[in-house]
């Protein structure tokens, strides 16, 4: 199939599925006339792809994960070998949340101590 309809059977636009290609998400076939060429199981890829893309990995730790991954149903499941690396990567994500947190509660207090410390302009519409 070409890039149009592997785009329309996974509502994933041709721009991103070209970008796939790019990451080494995707490897099509390439026609003498230079159109992609996709295969049925295109479509199953590109659906872990999208799964683990929602999981927080960034493309370059997809395709290292993604050949470790395989589909039942409609859920992706890991072999055992590429379990520590998403833990690994759970573990990222749980710093990166404490870290914006934290950004957050220091950012709270700049904005509270600004607040209390500026009148408000008169004609504002805020209220003292």
């Amino acid at each position: 199939m070409r890039i149009g309809e592997l785009s329309r059977l996974t509502g994933v636009s041709v721009r991103l599925l070209r970008y796939y290609e790019e990451q080494g998400l995707l490897t099509p076939r390439r026609r003498p006339s230079g159109y992609r060429e996709y295969e049925s199981g295109d479509i199953e890829r590109v659906g872990r792809i999208r799964v683990l893309l929602a999981a927080g990995l960034s493309t370059a730790k997809i395709a290292h994960a993604l050949p470790r991954t395989c589909a039942e149903g409609n859920q992706l499941v890991p072999c055992p070998g590429l379990v520590p690396d998403l833990k690994q990567e759970r573990t990222r994500i749980d710093e990166t949340i404490q870290a914006l947190r934290a950004s957050r509660t220091v950012l709270d207090s700049v904005i509270s101590a600004a607040s209390a410390a500026t009148p408000p302009v008169p004609g504002s519409g805020e209220m003292p």
